[in-house]
């Protein structure tokens, strides 16, 4: 049993407690704050694509013919595992990934529910990250199949999960849930990494996972008509830095939805702070190389991912939800203050409110295809929860239609 020798770790169990609290919540916080056979089929272009009997997933195979050349196009993916198994739709299933690791080096896995439409939706979960003493302790450092359990007949059918409510644009699709443990917002490939009081070295392995899963989640739905990303908090973050290279993979148009996870400018948020990020989570490694703007010499701009994504993905729809004074993320922005030395993490919900409104008219609404959803308040994540996502208005505008029209490539911005 850890005993408190030193008195000054009062005040960061108090910080840690809260964050924790904040980050277990599901969404649903008041809105007013708030080996089977296959049929197969040719297509025009003469590819054929295979739909699985129990499942109804179809998947097309890697030699289309070019109308245009007379050849062949090929797959523009590198992941070609072994699809994942099947299952009656619309229930839940685990599967167990033994190469993947959460951040105390356990192993871990993904969530799969397949849907009567031919469109996937990948969610990351969010939950803190790892990168102080306070921080390490309210980030979980394992997941497994047990914790998974004990989610999917709760969390795992509210919000957009929801298969009951015929609001939700996503009802009928398929999802892969990639559940959290690595600490680094599932952005990182550091193996062994220590951060300051994490207690030794950590797995800050989560774009590894992601990888590894998508060597069998890409060949499972990759005739996939349309793909979102998405996820909350933490999540969010690692919807937008996981996007890259699932855009780059599938055929389909692919929707990023950030939940909750707003970078900002420097100003904001602290570079002293991204810095960390980097060298801890080895960032430097896993953001895109050809973001010239996303490596400057005093370790931040890590906003610049917004404008690069603009610019990269043009045709490709994008969106960000946020709270104006999110709690939950602008506390740990506030580990950013007097050069990473404040005693106590605090950002006003002022100086938040700025940030926000600078990244969405500075940055969101200079890219294409972008959209946002700003809402009054504190609350933290908005789609997971049955009231915060179907239930939440602002200007006008019902949340859940936000998302309904992202998905029908009319993206649009609300704010109060």
């Amino acid at each position: 049993m850890m005993r408190i020798c030193n008195p000054g770790l009062v005040v960061v169990l108090i910080i840690a407690s809260t964050l924790a609290a904040a980050c277990g919540d599901d969404g649903s916080a008041s809105a007013t704050e708030t080996d089977t056979g296959a049929e197969t089929d040719t297509t025009s272009a003469g590819s054929t694509t295979s739909v699985d009997s129990e499942t109804g997933v179809e998947s097309a195979t890697d030699t289309d013919t070019d109308t245009d050349t007379g050849g062949t196009t090929e797959d523009p993916s590198p992941f070609d595992g072994e699809p994942l198994p099947p299952a009656d739709p619309g229930d839940w299933i685990w599967v167990d990934f033994p190469e993947a690791l959460c951040r105390d080096g356990s192993s871990t896995g993904i969530g799969v529910r397949y849907g009567a439409e031919n469109k996937v939706v990948i969610f990351f979960e969010g939950g803190g990250a790892c990168f102080n003493q306070v921080s390490c302790l309210t980030n979980p450092s394992a997941y497994n199949g047990s914790n998974f359990d004990g989610w999917k007949d709760g969390g795992g059918q509210s919000g957009i999960f929801n298969l009951e409510n015929p609001d939700n644009p996503v009802g009928e699709w398929s999802f892969v849930y990639v559940p959290y443990c690595t600490g680094d917002v599932h952005a990182g490939d550091s193996p062994g990494s220590e951060a300051p009081g994490s207690g030794g070295p950590q797995q800050f392995v989560g774009y590894r996972n992601v990888e590894a899963f998508l060597e069998r989640v890409y060949p499972t739905f990759k005739g996939a008509e349309q793909v979102l990303v998405t996820g909350v908090s933490a999540g969010g973050f690692g919807a937008a830095l996981n996007y890259p290279r699932i855009s780059d993979s599938f055929k389909g148009e692919v929707v990023l939805l950030d939940d909750s996870g707003p970078p900002m400018a420097d100003m904001f948020l602290k570079p002293c702070l991204q810095s960390q990020w980097r060298e801890f989570w080895g960032l430097d490694m896993t953001l895109p190389a050809s973001c010239d703007d996303c490596f400057p010499d005093d370790g931040g701009g890590l906003v610049n991912l917004i404008s690069y994504y603009g610019e990269a993905y043009p045709n490709e729809v994008k969106g960000l939800i946020s709270s104006e004074q999110d709690s939950v993320i602008r506390t740990f922005y506030g580990f950013g203050g007097n050069d990473c030395k404040a005693i106590l993490p605090t950002m006003s919900g002022a100086e938040y409110k700025d940030g926000l409104y600078d990244l969405r008219d500075n940055y969101i609404k200079d890219g294409a295809m972008w959209g946002s959803f700003i809402i009054p308040g504190e609350t933290h994540t908005w789609i997971g929860g049955n009231g915060t996502f179907y239930n939440t208005e602002v200007s006008g505008m019902l949340l859940v239609d936000w998302v309904t029209d992202l998905l029908a490539r009319d993206p649009v911005h609300i704010s109060p």
